[in-house]
């Protein structure tokens, strides 16, 4: 049955006028420019040393031949105000406009949605995997009728979900400022252009692309007694720390791991565990790198 499920923990920011899809395009990891309206995509701003400030999933909002661009940014509640701010540092002449959607504006997620079609919210379905359903922002109380005939889960239903995907997301995966796109999998969920102009920390994100240097990356895990331990605890392997975990839901968490580490330790017959607990990792079935000893 479809799940109805409420995101208050994220907020959505406005970027809109003339210059929104350049100037976007010009900051952000994904290609904005080839957004068509209706769409979501995955992207990220970066440091000038190429690590995550935030992360985002960016929608367009706007109408098929309107000069006047209109993009949603959806983001982790706590990054909202820190992103607003940093990307009005690089407005500088651009015509655009930044801000807060208005009050009351939510998110919310169906999972396993029916066909479905609603002209009084916006619906995009996530571009992360088809798995994680439909998202649909608009006023709070709308949003509420419409999960009416559905049933309604809590987010940590939709967390669940996710991390046994192994679809990351920062703030609960992983800190900002603390990983590359690479290592948590934006260039195989199509956050990153790897042809487009520059954009801010691209020479150090292209080079670990054509160098194949990313060793560190997130793996969904199973923690295979049926329960989770506190996120943030150290994966173990033998007598080496191989990655770290991020929140955990159920018996289910995304570590970030060295896969060099990780494959010695299976190749040595060495099982991985997390706070003592042992762990399974499985390989994102969206991942096109390998991971010897995983399916």
């Amino acid at each position: 049955m479809s799940q109805f499920i409420p995101l208050s923990e994220r907020r959505l920011l406005i970027v809109a006028g003339k210059d929104a899809a350049h100037f976007l395009h010009n900051l952000l990891t994904a290609n904005i420019e080839t957004l068509k309206p209706g769409q979501m995509r995955p992207a990220a701003l970066l440091t000038p040393q190429g690590k995550i400030i935030a992360e985002m999933l960016v929608a367009n909002a706007g109408e098929e031949g309107d000069a006047e661009g209109l993009f949603l940014l959806d983001v982790a509640a706590g990054f909202a105000d820190p992103l607003l701010e940093k990307l009005g540092q690089y407005k500088l002449r651009a015509e655009v406009s930044l801000g807060h959607a208005p009050a009351g504006t939510a998110v919310a997620v169906l999972l396993d949605p029916p066909d479905f079609a609603s002209d009084e919210v916006y619906l995009f379905a996530d571009p992360r995997h088809a798995d994680l359903g439909l998202r649909l922002v608009g006023p709070e109380a709308m949003l509420a009728a419409i999960g009416q005939p559905f049933e309604r889960a809590s987010p940590e239903a939709y967390h669940l979900r996710r991390v046994s995907l192994g679809v990351p997301e920062m703030g609960k995966d992983y800190p900002a400022l603390d990983a590359f796109p690479h290592e948590v999998l934006l260039d195989q969920l199509a956050g990153v252009d790897f042809r487009k102009g520059c954009y801010i920390g691209q020479e150090v994100v292209s080079r670990m692309e054509h160098r194949g240097t990313a060793r560190t990356r997130a793996m969904p895990l199973r923690f295979t007694n049926g329960f989770g331990v506190i996120g943030g605890v150290s994966v173990i392997a033998g007598d080496r720390t191989i990655g770290t975990i991020g929140e955990c839901y159920g018996d289910r968490a995304i570590a970030r791991v060295r896969l060099d580490r990780l494959e010695d330790a299976l190749a040595a017959g060495e099982n991985p565990t997390a706070g003592g607990v042992p762990v399974a990792f499985s390989r994102p079935d969206f991942a096109r790198f390998p991971v010897s000893g995983i399916a």
